[in-house]
């Protein structure tokens, strides 16, 4: 995925600064140009990422530390921090409020999957309770309506367009109007794009946007375009009022740094990435998470937000309850497998926590292993209930693997690497065993009540050590009721 090849170089860095016996100037200095080098690499602007340098260096003055401060984790607390602002305009875009009709304008350049997302963004807040239509006010590109009618039949969304009339302006205010007397509370209206930027592209967006007085303009923006981002975001800007932005294609393997530094850099905050080609493979942009991901550290929250909203409500105790005493059967991976496929691409799912995206989720091999899970979950429907709810390993004997491999029509080598990844999940999910599971949207719970020594069991050795072993820990708990840091160290039941 896009950023992937950022987010390893960066922890590198930070691993190879905590491997130093003594922190001085100079282990300081070559991380910073370790991290410096890895996002001009990935056409982050140079004026930020000098800026960004300057700021750590503040931050991390070794002279001004008092002895016996922590230096690795005050640098990587930095490292977070500081790309974080990078990414973070510090201020909300406007969110549409169910049963109160929003009109929201997509712009864009033409190639940048604005129709597309225009459709992923109606079905995400189609699944979220909303009455979403869609508008096709392109005139400029053939085909531009036939591409909506089709997403939108796909995705059982009304649509509004045109084959006759040619002036973008009439068909935008009279699909507005259409489908505010049908109480649709979210009306999209997708406009033309051109290759490049050019006056009459300009002049229509804002004749649009005048008529249709739009409540929020999304700059739909492809991540591959690098350091001209900067420029294309601003021309836009100028034109019309953008008040959010969604970066598209992330997941392929272009740069994308460019993209997102330079959108935070017009300050128009990033509201969705789209991360594939299907209706689903869309994720809500959240920075602290985000940049979490990106340093391989997890997110906690975001998984447990999926949990809440895949797992149905009268199975979430039960499931918590278990994850919490850390028992794990067959049958619960069974039933985890079912949910994780429910809650969206399943890349996504396991990238939240660390330890799963590893060995089961290799980047790039996000289909085949998909198709795995599918035979782990046939080979599972041919055993018996004493072997799915048996925690003793020693039950699945031999001659039970062959009748298991027959029933399912799989080889024996299959069901053997199904219960191997099954001896694997169990010990990650033993870790979890005492965790305090939060409510939604709220972290403190888990800050508050997990001890010192518990959490020194879940983490995983390596980031123990960068933290400052049991001593940097403790000073950590401290911090650890604040969102930010429940974000840094959420995921922790990876098995690096």
């Amino acid at each position: 995925m896009v950023l992937a090849q950022l987010g390893g170089s960066i922890s590198r860095a930070l691993a190879q600064m905590s491997n130093a016996t003594v922190i001085d100037e100079k282990v300081l200095n070559d991380c910073l140009n370790e991290i410096s080098r890895a996002l001009l690499q990935a056409d982050v602007q140079f004026k930020m990422v000098r800026d960004m340098q300057t700021n750590i260096k503040r931050i991390v003055n070794l002279e001004a530390l008092a002895a016996g401060t922590n230096k690795r984790r005050i640098m990587q607390q930095a490292v977070f921090t500081e790309l974080c602002n990078m990414l973070d305009p510090g201020k909300p875009s406007f969110t549409p409020k169910k049963g109160k009709p929003s009109v929201v304008m997509f712009v864009g350049l033409q190639g940048s999957g604005k129709t597309t997302t225009c459709t992923k963004y109606a079905y995400y807040h189609q699944r979220k309770g909303f009455k979403p239509a869609l508008v096709c006010a392109d005139t400029f590109r053939a085909g531009a309506f036939d591409q909506l009618k089709q997403n939108a039949t796909k995705a059982k969304i009304p649509f509004y367009g045109s084959y006759m009339e040619s002036d973008p302006v009439k068909i935008a205010v009279e699909g507005v109007e259409r489908f505010k007397k049908e109480n649709c509370d979210l009306i999209i209206v997708d406009t033309s794009g051109r290759h490049k930027q050019e006056a009459a592209l300009f002049e229509e967006m804002r004749q649009v946007s005048e008529a249709t007085k739009p409540d929020l303009v999304i700059f739909v923006m492809d991540s591959s375009i690098g350091q001209a981002a900067f420029d294309q975001a601003q021309a836009f800007k100028q034109s019309v009022s953008v008040g959010a932005v969604i970066v598209t294609k992330m997941d392929g393997h272009a740069k994308g740094g460019g993209a997102l530094s330079a959108v935070a850099a017009t300050k128009s905050p990033v509201i969705f990435i789209g991360t594939g080609e299907h209706i689903d493979e869309f994720e809500v942009f959240d920075v602290k998470p985000f940049v979490s991901r990106l340093l391989g550290m997890g997110d906690w929250s975001g998984f447990m937000d999926k949990i809440h909203e895949v797992v149905p409500t009268d199975q979430q105790p039960e499931l918590l309850q278990k994850l919490s005493e850390g028992s794990f059967t067959l049958r619960l991976m069974y039933e985890q497998f079912d949910n994780i496929q429910k809650m969206g691409p399943i890349g996504q799912v396991f990238s939240m926590l660390p330890g799963f995206s590893s060995e089961l989720m290799p980047k790039g091999h996000e289909k085949e292993s998909q198709a795995k899970i599918k035979r782990y979950m046939t080979m599972m429907d041919s055993m018996t209930d004493a072997e799915l709810d048996s925690t003793n390993p020693k039950l699945m004997t031999e001659s039970r693997i062959i009748r298991i491999a027959r029933g399912s029509g799989r080889p024996v080598r299959d069901v053997m690497d199904m219960l191997e990844e099954y001896k694997r999940l169990a010990k990650i999910w033993s870790k979890m065993k005492g965790l305090k599971i939060p409510k939604k949207g709220d972290m403190s719970p888990l800050s508050r009540n997990m001890n010192v020594q518990h959490m020194s069991k879940v983490l995983p050795p390596q980031m123990l050590k960068q933290i400052g072993g049991m001593g940097g820990l403790q000073s950590l708990m401290k911090q650890m009721g604040s969102k930010e840091m429940s974000g840094m160290f959420g995921g922790m039941g990876g098995d690096r």
